[in-house]
């Protein structure tokens, strides 16, 4: 095989390589908000039910709803609840706060996801306005107070297996942003000077 021929080859090797990790790429950040979408629509793992505006409290019940924080390692920020729990009848809107702090000497952005447990009452926790999925950024030693609108469907205590849940826990987890991580990862391999004057 001449020299050429076997250069056209590799070529057309490399090309058709390069195009199937493009596409496993793809499809792997398409997966993403596919599946959040149908958690979101199904409650599916804990994933709390996207819904209107609360009816308004209906009957005596109250639930206990805990409120939990936490922050992947790679994100330099402090990220806490601020209250560890409250009660909330059913139907009635509940509103809490989370408060994010970054402690780096740069600009980072973090994007949060969340879910409820026990797992069954997914279906029944309505958030109607949340930080999550929504990319924050937080100048150095800056705080921001970020809120969480929600309701409990009176629909529970219909359900044989969630009825008799008085408790429910929420949780947050902030993660550092895809972009804001290789923008990260690139300056700490163009050297420190160079990360220095970026943050200025």
């Amino acid at each position: 095989m001449s020299s050429e021929a076997l250069a056209r080859r590799n070529r057309r090797t490399l090309t058709g390589a390069l195009g199937f990790v493009g596409f496993m790429v793809g499809v792997a950040f398409a997966a993403v908000p596919l599946y959040d979408l149908f958690c979101r629509a199904t409650g599916y793992g804990g994933t709390p039910m996207v819904g209107t505006a609360a009816p308004g409290a209906i009957g005596d019940t109250t639930m206990s709803i805990r409120f939990v924080a936490s922050t992947s390692p790679s994100l330099p920020w402090s990220f806490v609840p601020q209250q560890v729990s409250m009660p909330v009848r059913l139907g009635e809107e509940g509103l809490a706060f989370y408060t994010a702090r970054n402690d780096s000497a740069a600009p980072v952005t973090g994007i949060s996801t969340y879910n409820v447990t026990p797992d069954i009452v997914g279906r029944y926790f309505h958030k109607t306005a949340c930080f999550c999925f929504i990319e924050q950024t937080l100048a150095p030693g800056v705080s921001q107070d970020m809120p969480l609108s929600f309701w409990i469907d009176p629909a529970i205590l219909e359900d044989r297996q969630a009825r008799a849940i008085r408790t429910i826990t929420v949780s947050y987890t902030f993660y550092r942003s895809l972009a804001d991580a290789e923008r990260a990862g690139a300056l700490a391999a163009a050297g420190p000077h160079v990360g220095a004057a970026t943050a200025r």
